[in-house]
């Protein structure tokens, strides 16, 4: 069974930088794809970054381009996300997610898409 455990979420200043880690277990995937996902109070969940096992290709959603980086380790059981130049609009519960894809196919950025879900991890950006 996947499991999926995010860390590393907290407070800090706009401008500041933020590290987030999510733990995995339980993989039997050969190919898929792995990411994260913010929610903000009153809106719907939307993708932020995610990456494909394989190649290890990137993908990142426009508000944080070249702000956030989405990283793995070589034995692939955690993923990173380095935030940096953080906005008070990137506030939110902030999720790892994570489901197979045929090998080559580009990412899903729809949650509905990926099958497991870590619990969360805070993220507050103060003006």
């Amino acid at each position: 069974q996947v499991q999926l455990v995010e860390s590393g979420g907290g407070s800090v200043q706009a401008g500041g930088s933020l590290r987030l880690s999510c733990a995995a277990s339980g993989f039997t995937y050969s190919s898929y794809c792995m990411g994260w996902f913010r929610q903000a109070p009153g809106k719907e969940r939307e993708w932020v970054a995610l990456r494909r096992s394989g190649d290890g290709s990137a993908y990142y959603a426009e508000s944080v381009k070249g702000r956030f980086t989405i990283s793995q380790d070589n034995a692939k059981i955690t993923l990173w996300l380095q935030m940096n130049s953080l906005k008070s609009e990137d506030t939110a519960m902030y999720y790892c997610a994570t489901g197979p894809v045929y090998p080559g196919s580009r990412c899903p950025s729809s949650p509905s898409l990926l099958p497991h879900w870590g619990q969360g991890t805070q993220v507050t950006v103060s003006s």
